[in-house]
């Protein structure tokens, strides 16, 4: 198995309960084993499956997923009763242990660097949506100052181009003044 394969086990991985895992149907498709051989050995392996290791899907949540990711090799066989086995990280390597081939424990390596791909996958993007955050009310801060400079420049700009009136001076009198006139003084 190539990277290649990692990533067409990473897409087999879903999010159920809030923890990430992969169904019977499609563990047994990637151990080499069909689902009624993955699910006999879990039975007869049960006290090696915590409830944090497997868990078995409600009605609900089956019809949550999608048909064409669960109808896949022999889930067309699967009792329509009995809703897919989903087994978490850990459960996903038990399987490996109680399988017992050479394939399943190969195919183990592959499963783990998967279920490692997409936590990293969904821990940066956490990560990255937190700094693009702090960036934002950043650049949001940073935009109100550069806004209140710019329109300060513009009104600035706009004085120089179109002063204001001041005020206007005073007019001369046009015509004859004598001396004796109101508001001069006579010398």
């Amino acid at each position: 198995m190539k990277a290649m394969e990692i990533d067409r086990i990473e897409t087999r991985i879903h999010v159920i309960r809030g923890q990430r895992v992969i169904l019977d149907v499609d563990l047994a498709a990637v151990y080499s084993v069909t689902t009624k051989r993955l699910n006999e050995q879990v039975k007869r392996n049960a006290t090696r499956f915590p409830p944090d290791f497997l868990f078995r899907l409600s009605v609900q949540e089956v019809d949550g997923i999608k048909r064409s990711q669960i109808a896949t090799g022999s889930q067309k066989h699967r009792d329509p009763r009995v809703p897919p086995l989903a087994f978490t990280e850990h459960g996903a390597i038990m399987a490996a242990t109680i399988l017992n081939s050479r394939e399943a424990v190969d195919a183990s390596v592959f499963v783990v660097r998967a279920f490692v791909k997409l936590r990293s996958t969904m821990t940066d993007t956490g990560a990255l949506a937190r700094k693009l955050g702090v960036l934002e009310r950043e650049l949001r801060g940073r935009l109100d100052i550069h806004e209140t400079a710019i329109v300060d420049i513009l009104r600035r700009v706009m004085d120089l181009l179109d002063p204001a009136p001041g005020p206007e001076p005073p007019r001369r009198r046009i015509g004859f003044r004598s001396s004796g006139s109101k508001g001069e003084d006579a010398d």
